[in-house]
This record gives C-alpha cells, structure tokens and sequence, in this order.
C-alpha cells in the first residue's frame, strides 16, 4: 500500500509504570516509517471493564496515525509493541502491561476473527470514546458521533483525566 490511510489506535495499561508505559509505546508504533502520527488525545484513568475483579485501574489514551501498512500488518506491529512491553495474554481483559487495539482503519469494515474492523466493542466503551472525542470532536463511528456514544457508555462514570504523579 502507498497512499496512507488514517487509524485509530487505543491503548491501555493497568501494570507497572502505566504513563511512561504508554508514552514509550505510542513512540515505539511511530518508530516504524510506515506509520506518522497525527493526534494524542489526553490520558484518562479508568475502572476495568470486564475480566477478573480486584484489577488496578487502567491509564487509556488514543491515538490517530496515517499508515501505508496494511490493517493485519498495523495489527502485527502493535502485537509486537505490546511484546516489548512483556505483553501477557493469559486470561481474556485480564491486567496487562500494555493493550493496543485497533478501532478503525479507514473506513474498512471487516469481520475477519483477526481483526474485525471497526473493532467490536469500541461503540460502548468510554474509556476509547471519550479520549478519542476530546482529540478529534468530528469523529464518527458507525455513522454517530464519538462524542455521543461517549456519553452514552456505561463505564462513563468511572472515567477520569490522569493526573500526572498518581501512577504507580
């Protein structure tokens, strides 16, 4: 592929050093030459969704790149940046150190058990709307506003801007 599409990328960590975690990995995904960043939306703090109880809350931000990577090549490549971080997938929406989804690839809609596109759950969870609707106000998804999906989500309430100092 040679003319860039624009990509939506949601990125998590619960474990270890969660803000420098995911400053080192949005870094890392631009590192490759095939992928430019656009936008960073702020970081929020949010409860796990799902997955075992007792979990430390998540620190969650968004991000919009333009990429010549084909969408299960973008997938690999945040695969592997989740591996640099001793990504672990032992027990599904469990803690990790770094989680990066894929949310959209342009406008490509696809229910490939790789990678669907847009990604399944994107539509209900705040902690990937809101981020992206404070970046990008114009973002749509499926037709609807982010910014309104957002504020329908469920998880809304226990979501909020991260305070640089409170990781740990």
């Amino acid at each position: 592929m040679s003319t860039p599409v624009r990509a939506v990328l949601a990125l998590g960590s619960n474990l270890g050093e969660r803000s420098s975690t995911l400053t080192d990995a949005v870094a890392e995904l631009v590192a490759d030459p095939a992928v430019r960043l656009c936008r960073v939306s702020p970081l929020v703090q949010t409860r796990p969704v799902g997955g075992p109880g007792g979990q430390p809350d998540f620190l969650n931000l968004v991000v919009e790149v333009e990429t010549t990577l084909a969408p299960l090549d973008l997938l690999a490549w945040c695969q592997s940046v989740e591996q640099d971080h001793h990504r672990t997938r032992e027990v599904r929406w469990g803690p990790r150190t770094l989680d990066v989804d894929v949310i959209i690839y342009a406008d490509v809609v696809s229910d490939d058990e790789i990678l669907t596109l847009p990604h399944p759950r994107a539509a209900e969870r705040a902690f990937v709307l809101q981020p992206w609707a404070w970046m990008d106000p114009e973002a749509t998804l499926g037709g609807r506003p982010v910014a309104e999906l957002a504020a329908e989500a469920a998880d809304l309430q226990g979501l909020s801007l991260y305070t640089a100092g409170e990781d740990g």
